[in-house]
């Protein structure tokens, strides 16, 4: 079963193509993944890989963390499982809309 790493410290200059390859030295790759934001394409700063294996990603994990790629410190370890995020601006689902002041009363 495929195992998601989640990677961190990332040079502004590293690509997915880079991850996927430096990551190839422990294992198969299934995916290798730059977050960049919206709005100007710049990476954040942090991926993730989805190695085959439980032990593949282990081995990456002991392999790569602390180590340094393209000029940066990287932390490596396994990925969790994305935190909800509270909804940001809009108007809320309780019926009055503008952001439940209930206009006029």
């Amino acid at each position: 079963m495929a195992k998601k790493l989640y990677v961190g410290g990332l040079s502004y200059d590293t690509n997915e193509a880079t991850l996927k390859e430096t990551f190839s030295g422990a294992g198969t790759v299934e995916s290798a993944t730059v977050i960049t934001d919206r709005m100007t394409g710049r990476s954040k700063g942090f991926g993730f890989v989805e190695m085959s294996s439980e032990d593949e990603a282990q081995k990456a994990i002991e392999m790569f963390n602390g180590k340094e790629l393209d000029g940066r410190s990287i932390t490596v370890n396994e990925a969790r499982p994305q935190e909800p995020r509270p909804r940001q601006g809009g108007f809320d689902r309780g019926g009055r809309g503008f952001g439940g002041r209930g206009f006029g009363r």
